[in-house]
């Protein structure tokens, strides 16, 4: 069986997958994840809302170390294989941060269309594959 590493932050599994995130009723600042208060107004005004499933890469790394704690991942340093980490713009609407399906920067360019899927982080205590969500190039 699969899950994703934070049911609350997408719309997986649905056909449709979408990133969840937040929109302030009163000064229409856009979040991701959604959270109870608004980073720039700090009224409880914001309400979930699917964000885009596609965008531009801005910018990129590449995580060539394993993660400390809280890391979910199953690597050991010995399997551990370095991945891409971007920030994708979704539209017009926000700049969301996560990890890239492509992990060598030199097939990474600013601009590229990239679009959300997920990948595979590790299992859980129970057995279970655990997702999380990424950008692919298109």
């Amino acid at each position: 069986m699969q899950r994703m590493i934070a049911p609350e932050i997408s719309t997986w599994p649905d056909g449709d997958f979408r990133l969840v995130g937040g929109a302030c009723g009163d000064c229409e600042a856009t979040v991701f994840p959604v959270q109870q208060l608004c980073p720039r107004c700090s009224r409880p005004a914001v309400e979930p809302i699917d964000l885009p499933n596609e965008g531009v890469l801005v910018a990129w790394t590449t995580q060539g170390f394993l993660p400390g704690p809280p890391y979910l991942g199953d690597e050991t340093a010995k399997t551990f294989v370095p991945f891409g980490v971007g920030l994708v713009q979704l539209g017009d609407v926000i700049r969301v941060e996560g990890r890239l399906t492509e992990n060598d920067p030199h097939k990474l360019e600013f601009g590229m269309r990239v679009g959300l899927t997920t990948v595979p982080l590790g299992t859980d205590a129970d057995g279970n594959e655990v997702l999380t969500f990424a950008f692919q190039p298109l």
